[in-house]
């Protein structure tokens, strides 16, 4: 690593932070207009609890139902945030989920630089403590595998919850540095006590993984503070009573969520889960060391035999006995590995999460450990092997080319991101047995209107699994459009075979009857859609369209004011409304609702013929 080399040029405590926030913005500059993808509608276009910031108490309350924000507080409110800087603008999301990933990166490049200069470290280490850090957050910060925590606005669940990981940590340590200095005062150490144990409590609130912090705020002060439990526990046990008292608060943020797919009771046994993460775990290692064939959905748990997996749990076995060993007798290197596998233990153990059992974002703080490993290992025999100048020069091609390399990957994938066909088709080409990234390509092309093609993704997600009710709405959808009328009632119907409380399926089998005339029986599927999700805009504006065609305009003009309170932007609910309420001889009333749709979307064709058809018989 260079030091003289470089330093007389260079002041390293005023450039630093700028680098690694530069070399962030260039890696992430083309994940700006990347849509809304996945779960994103769930927890954002479809969240009502972000639409306004006051009352907070909505904000911070979002509902167990919507098991993508229900629990996490925080990251409702962060959205809520970028909802009021952007309405449903992507740019405020996305600058939002940069700037929470590099304030991680910043705040990591922190940890390792006071650790390098702690005792015991600062002899071997102080000189390059600088330069060792920057390698460590720039690597971090820029590899690929981060993509989706930052490029996928949802997974800032993952990417706020590490950022509070590492401020609990980091804010620790600042503490233990005071209560170590001579002359320190011991309010000054119980002040960053304090917002270590505050940055806990909104990691609890912002994703459940947070629930290692603890372990690890106690794992660090043992190997590089105090030297042992005993004696972390002696100096700093009010700090830990205040961590584990984040564990109270995380238990009551997860009181009635029972949506999440995770958990035992779906089929899926601990000791039948357990063996299929081992191989999940050692591909987590080789990604992270050699991050290429990245994708976005890995697909669902399958089955796994003892005699497949057995390699992968052999080298677990190792690499696990190895840390253990670590721990003893080195413990800085035991402290990484234990980093590495604690943060993912709750994830990647026996807990089964059988719609995900592997994904990229979960490795958004472990990869920390490798890249720290790596360039201090890289450092150690670099000293063994070539003189200080030579190790300077060395030091920093190689870290500017991995840098480089893995900007330029992030770079790439990103482009991957840029549209929901894009990243679909990818996840199709890289796991072509997973039904739901078949699925999730179809819908993509249907939302493009290429019917074609997405009839075929669809009835592929079928074949391979040929319960899933949402390939059979979708696929009812596209085969709709194509005039396949019969066929898509039929797969409407299984679909609510499969899930009688599908409202979406409810909704389309309504409009599909409707425009057979089969009135009456439409308008039951909109009630029942609205029975099952009282707040769906579309079901209740579909039911006025019946009521209207049945020739009960003034019935309808109710239903369709329903449908814009539930969504103030539904422009197609104001065009009909306004059409009923033209119909019924409230025509300054209608006009001002056609030009309220054509507010909302200016290029909707429909509502500027309508609004010159009715001013022009004024």
């Amino acid at each position: 690593m260079p030091n003289s080399f470089v330093i007389g040029i260079l002041k390293p405590r005023q450039f630093i932070p700028l680098l690694i926030i530069a070399v962030g913005i260039v890696a992430y500059h083309n994940s700006f207009t990347v849509p809304f993808l996945f779960d994103d509608s769930h927890a954002i276009e479809e969240n009502p609890t972000i639409r306004h910031l006051w009352p907070i108490r909505t904000v911070l309350s979002p509902p167990a139902a919507n098991s993508f924000v229900g629990g996490r507080p925080v990251l409702n409110l962060s959205l809520a945030l970028c909802y009021a800087s952007g309405g449903l603008g992507v740019w405020w999301y996305h600058a939002f989920n940069l700037v929470i990933h590099l304030l991680a990166g910043l705040t990591l490049y922190g940890i390792v630089r006071r650790t390098l200069l702690r005792p015991g470290f600062s002899e071997r280490f102080g000189a390059s403590a600088e330069w060792i850090a920057l390698a460590v957050a720039l690597i971090w910060t820029v590899h690929p595998l981060q993509t989706e925590a930052v490029t996928y606005i949802y997974q800032r669940t993952e990417s706020l919850m590490g950022l509070f990981y590492l401020l609990t940590l980091y804010w620790f340590i600042c503490g233990a540095d005071c209560s170590g200095s001579a002359g320190a005062s011991p309010s000054r150490s119980l002040g960053w006590f304090s917002i270590s144990v505050a940055a806990c409590f909104l990691g609890m609130a912002s994703k459940e993984v947070m629930v290692t912090a603890p372990v690890m705020v106690l794992l660090y002060d043992r190997t590089f503070v105090s030297g042992s439990f005993r004696e972390a526990w002696h100096q700093h046990w009010r700090l830990y009573l205040g961590l584990a008292g984040s564990w109270l608060w995380l238990g009551c943020l997860m009181v009635g969520l029972h949506a999440r797919g995770i958990g035992f009771g779906r089929g899926v046994t601990w000791w039948g889960y357990a063996p299929a993460e081992c191989r999940v775990i050692v591909r987590y290692l080789r990604l992270a060391v050699w991050p290429t064939r990245l994708t976005l959905d890995y697909g669902t748990y399958m089955p796994t035999s003892l005699l497949t997996v057995a390699p992968c749990a052999l080298i677990l076995a190792v690499v696990a006995a190895g840390v253990l060993v670590a721990l003893k007798r080195h413990p800085a290197l035991g402290f990484l590995g234990a980093w590495f596998f604690v943060i993912l233990a709750p994830t990647s153990s026996v807990v089964p999460i059988v719609d995900s059992p592997m994904a990229e974002h979960r490795l958004y703080l472990s990869l920390a450990a490798v890249a720290a490993l790596a360039v201090v290992g890289a450092v150690a025999i670099g000293r063994r092997l070539f003189r200080k100048r030579q190790r300077e020069i060395l030091g920093c091609v190689t870290g500017g080319f991995v840098v480089l390399l893995l900007t330029s990957l992030t770079v790439q994938r990103n482009q991957v991101y840029n549209s929901a066909v894009s990243i679909w088709q990818d996840a199709v080409e890289k796991c072509p047995g997973n039904f739901r990234a078949h699925y999730n390509l179809g819908a993509a092309l249907l939302q493009t209107r290429n019917l074609p093609n997405a009839i075929e993704q669809l009835e592929q997600s079928l074949r391979i699994k040929p319960d899933f009710s949402d390939a059979h709405n979708s696929l009812g959808i596209a085969l709709e459009q194509t005039g396949r009328v019969q066929e898509a009632i039929g797969h409407f119907e299984r679909a609510l075979q499969i899930k009688p409380r599908l409202a979406d399926a409810h909704n389309n089998l309504g409009i599909a009857l409707m425009n057979q005339g089969r009135l009456q029986e439409a308008i039951g599927h909109y009630e029942q859609a609205l029975r099952v999700q009282p707040d769906y805009a579309k079901a209740q504006c579909n039911w006025a369209n019946g009521l209207f065609r049945a020739g009960n305009a003034q019935e309808a003009i109710g239903h369709y004011e329903q449908a814009i309170r539930m969504a103030p932007n539904f422009a197609e609910a104001h065009y009909n409304l306004a059409l009923a309420l033209e119909k019924t001889g409230r025509v300054q009333e209608a006009i001002q609702h056609y030009e309220l749709a054509l507010r909302i979307r200016p290029d909707f064709v429909q509502a500027q013929d309508a609004l010159a058809r009715v001013r022009a018989v004024q």
